[in-house]
Parts: C-alpha cells; sequence; structure tokens
C-alpha cells in the first residue's frame, strides 16, 4: 500500500483522464452494440475495479470494447432477452477462467513487434478518423466505433459527410480544445508547480462546458444541443439508480445460442485482450512484463460480475490503456481509481457529465491517436528492413479496412512469410573460390530449402571440390537429406569429389559410411 500511495501523484491524474476516455466509450459502445446504455457504464466500472484489482498488468485498463459491438448486437437480436445475453457473459467468463488455468496466455507470446506496433499505429489513425466528425458536430457515428463500415458509412465517407454537418459551436470547442492540449504538453506547462499534477484533458473538458454553456446565453443559435452533449441515464434517488442493474436469466441456460454466443465472446474477448496486453507491455517505460494466464483469470472474473450485474463483456482496451499510459500513470491504481471515480460520478453527479460535449472528448481522444501514430515510428521501422516494414503497414492498412481481430491475423500471416522467407535465405549457404565449393546447412533445412540445395548441387560444374558441413543445423528435413543422398550417389560421374562433415554431439545428426562414390544419409536420434 505504500508503494502505492507514493505513486498516487501520477495515478491519480491519470484515472481521471481514462475517466473522461472511458465515459463517452461506454455509453457509445453500448449505444453500437443496441444494448441499454448502462450496461456499459456498469462493465466500465467492473473493468476498473474487478479487473484492475486482480490484474497483474500496471497500465492496461479493461472495459467494452468496440470490437466486440457487432458480436454483442447480433446475439441480442438473436437471443430472446438481454438477461439471456447475461447469461452468456457470465458463461464466456468461466471459459475466460479456464483458458487462464489452462495456460492459452501464451498465445499472446506469438504476436510479432512488427504488428503489435502496427495495431497500436492503426488504432491510432483510427481514433484521428473517427473522431474528427465528433470534433466538428457530425456525430451520426457512436463514439468508440472502430470499424471500417457502420452501415451506409464507412470511415472515409463518415469524413466527407462531417464537412457538409458541422456545428460552428462543435467547432469552436473541438479546435479550442486541441490547442489546449497541445499547449499543455508543452514542457513549460509541465514544470509549473500549479499545473504540474492538473491533466490537460480535465482542463479541456471544465473548458468546453464552459464554452458551451457561454454560447447558451450569448449564442444560443450554435451553442451545442442534447445530442451533442453525453447522454447519461439520470437515477433520481437509490432504488432508481439499482433498477438500471439487470440479472441474467438461468431459464436460458439451455439454450444452444447462449451457449454459442459465450464460446464466441470467450475466444474473440480472450484474444483481444493478449493482444492488448502485448502493447500496453510495449509502451511501458519500464518494460514491465504482465502475466498473461492471471491476466485470462481476471478477465474471467471480471466477465462473471459484469454479467451478473447486467453489464457488457469486457476486454483490456488499447484506446483507454494507451491514455492511462500517455498520462503518466505508474501502477494499476489508475485503473482501479477511474473505476472508483466512474461509479461515484455516475451515482452523484451524471447531470454535470451530461454537460460536456462530444467534442471536446474526440479531442481528447485525437491526441491520444496522434500519440500512438506519431510518424516517427514509422521511420523506425522502415529503418529496420522491409521484413520489419512491411508486416507493420499491412497491418496498419488491414486494420483500418476491416476490424482488429482481422487486421492481426492478416499482419501475422504476412510477419510469418517473412519469417520463413528469413529462414529460408540463411538456412543455406553456398560459397565458392574457383572450383572448391562449400555449402553449409545451419539452423533448421526444412523441405522448403528443397529446391535451392538441389538447384546449387547441380550448379556445381565437373572436376570440382565440394565440403558439406552439416555441423551447424539443428534440423534436417529427410527430403532435403534425399537430395544430397542423390548428389552423393552420382558425383563421381562428374569427377565431383565430396567430404561431409556432421556433428555427432546434437539431438538430431547426420550418419556418414564412407562419402566416395555411393553415400548413405540418414537422420537418428542420439
Amino acid at each position: 500500500m505504500k508503494k502505492y500511495l507514493k505513486t498516487a501523484g501520477s495515478d491519480l491524474p491519470s484515472a481521471i483522464v481514462v475517466l473522461l476516455v472511458a465515459l463517452p466509450l461506454c455509453l457509445g459502445i453500448a449505444l453500437g452494440s443496441q444494448a441499454p446504455l448502462f450496461s456499459g457504464i456498469i462493465a466500465g466500472i467492473v473493468g476498473g475495479i474487478v479487473i484492475g484489482t486482480l490484474s497483474g498488468s500496471h497500465l492496461s485498463v479493461s472495459g467494452p470494447a468496440a470490437g466486440l459491438t457487432v458480436i454483442v448486437a447480433s446475439a441480442i437480436l438473436k437471443l430472446p432477452t438481454f438477461e439471456a445475453f447475461l447469461l452468456s457473459v457470465v458463461i464466456a467468463g468461466v471459459l475466460q477462467l479456464l483458458l487462464g488455468f489452462l495456460k492459452a496466455g501464451i498465445l499472446g507470446d506469438y504476436v510479432p513487434n512488427s504488428v503489435i506496433k502496427g495495431m497500436l499505429a492503426a488504432i491510432g489513425i483510427i481514433l484521428i478518423l473517427k473522431q474528427f466528425p465528433h470534433l466538428v458536430g457530425y456525430d451520426k457515428d457512436f463514439v468508440g466505433d472502430e470499424s471500417f463500415a457502420t452501415g451506409d458509412e464507412n470511415t472515409f465517407t463518415g469524413l466527407f459527410h462531417a464537412f457538409s454537418y458541422f456545428s460552428q459551436g462543435a467547432v469552436v470547442i473541438g479546435g479550442i480544445s486541441l490547442l489546449i492540449l497541445i499547449f499543455w504538453e508543452q514542457g513549460f506547462m509541465k514544470k509549473q508547480k500549479l499545473v504540474k499534477y492538473i491533466p490537460g484533458p480535465l482542463v479541456v473538458v471544465i473548458v468546453g462546458v464552459w464554452i458551451n454553456e457561454l454560447l447558451k446565453q450569448s449564442y444560443p443559435a450554435i451553442a451545442l444541443g442534447n445530442t451533442h452533449l453525453v447522454t447519461l441515464p439520470i437515477a433520481a434517488n437509490a432504488h432508481e439508480l439499482w433498477s438500471f442493474v439487470r440479472f441474467p436469466d438461468l431459464h436460458h441456460i439451455n439454450n444452444p445460442l447462449v451457449w454459442s454466443t459465450a464460446v464466441t465472446l470467450a475466444i474473440v474477448a480472450s484474444l483481444e485482450t493478449l493482444l492488448g496486453i502485448e502493447a500496453i507491455d510495449k509502451l511501458d517505460i519500464y518494460k514491465r512484463v504482465t502475466p498473461t494466464n492471471r491476466e485470462l483469470k481476471a478477465q474471467g472474473m471480471g466477465n462473471i460480475v459484469s454479467g451478473m450485474l447486467g453489464g457488457l463483456p469486457l476486454t483490456s482496451v488499447i484506446v483507454r490503456s494507451s491514455a492511462n499510459f500517455s498520462s503518466g500513470a505508474k501502477t494499476k491504481m489508475s485503473t482501479i481509481y477511474h473505476g472508483i471515480m466512474l461509479f461515484v460520478c455516475v451515482a452523484f453527479i451524471p447531470a454535470v457529465l451530461n454537460m460536456i460535449p462530444l467534442s471536446a472528448l474526440a479531442a481528447i481522444l485525437i491526441f491520444t491517436g496522434y500519440k500512438l501514430a506519431k510518424i516517427p515510428l514509422i521511420r523506425e521501422f522502415y529503418n529496420k528492413g522491409w521484413d520489419q516494414f512491411v508486416p507493420f503497414v499491412v497491418t496498419i492498412i488491414a486494420i483500418l479496412f476491416t476490424d482488429l481481430l482481422i487486421g492481426i491475423v492478416i499482419g501475422l500471416i504476412v510477419g510469418l512469410f517473412y519469417m520463413v522467407r528469413s529462414n529460408f535465405r540463411s538456412s543455406v549457404l553456398v560459397v565458392n573460390d574457383s572450383n572448391r565449393y562449400l555449402v553449409r546447412l545451419r539452423k533448421d533445412v526444412s523441405f522448403l530449402n528443397k529446391p535451392i540445395v538441389k538447384r546449387k548441387l547441380e550448379e556445381v560444374p565437373e572436376n570440382s571440390y565440394v565440403l558439406i558441413d552439416a555441423t551447424r543445423a539443428d534440423f534436417i528435413d529427410k527430403d532435403v537429406i534425399d537430395v544430397v543422398n542423390e548428389f552423393l550417389q552420382h558425383a563421381n560421374l562428374k569427377n565431383i569429389r565430396v567430404e561431409v562433415k556432421k556433428s555427432l554431439h546434437k539431438p538430431m545428426h547426420l550418419l556418414f559410411n564412407t562419402p566416395k562414390t555411393v553415400d548413405e544419409l540418414t537422420l537418428e536420434p542420439a
């Protein structure tokens, strides 16, 4: 506890920033999922307090995720009642617990760094593109949407339409909000004792509310109405607040659709969580490593609690996590604080929250997106070479035009191609000096290397000497062994003298009889 008190000066301001980011996202994702608005708030509170407490991550923030909106909306439409859907969420949480105990968290370790960084950059670009319409007052799409196409509109048509439907009041508030954030990030402001611990997004929200109230009095024609403000359900008393809570209906336990929805939610939410954890660990300046199996268990418990109270399914959310990191959080107490603050604000000051302009919150999200997709990041991967740059760029483009999971899968395929290509090129080395040839087999020589081994051996001219060095090979595929065998059998016809070097100190090694005319090449366990 003493450790967390020491970092409160960083964690509390960060929690306020995450609260301001999470609030519209919770409401927007609930709206996009066609679920009760308060279900998004419940999920945000549970994600902050329950998962924040159980998780081993220092910076990750969990909540309702945009990547699940299509699954959730489809399930709510097909299931008999919303309470039946909540039962699916609870079952999904139990399945995630099982995945944690089965140590499925190791899957996240197989995602290449180029794909992870590409995912972060893509999320940043999506935030900028998707939030710009909200910045200028075009709020047709729900806040927090990350998919390329929604209904009859996609990311780019939404941008074009925004210029035709922009609101003067939103433009004024959004523009001033962006200027404040840019100014607040300057080193001069950070050195001032009076404002050092005041987060810029909080200033943006306060100024945005003040400007809109001023416009209502002086220029009511351009002031923002309720459709351009946060819309939070308001409870008159504790009893009415409790009425927002819904409970799962166990009568639907035998419905196959409940179970298929639960399995889908468990798999997709777990994958998004593992990707989010890998991404935020890359951002962490201390490079702390999150225990992934513990994270799956924490997510499972979070989804069980969220489903029991009427909340949406949860995952680790990159947008909130990156906002948490960029605002200076040090420990997971920031996540927990934000969950507590969200509950307090919803319970006691919902009317105040409903005065916040969406354009001010859009400015915060756009600035967060800029931090994720800075130009130096693209330059960094370009300098690393094509094997890093291409998967990075492909992941960005794929996520922009599809969604997070599909884009990641495409990025993984491209990354796998470059990995195989790299191994293919480095596994076989052929050099020559006049008529003396060295064929060195290194690392894992798979069947994919068969064509190059065969071609290089057949290109050796008559009256040459060939040294086949297999001492550095950890594994040689039997197809490659057959190719070498065939070469050894007919090399004497071209008067080629062959010598083979082997190692008997590997778990799998090459054994030769007499490499003169006909040589037998076999693999045997040590």
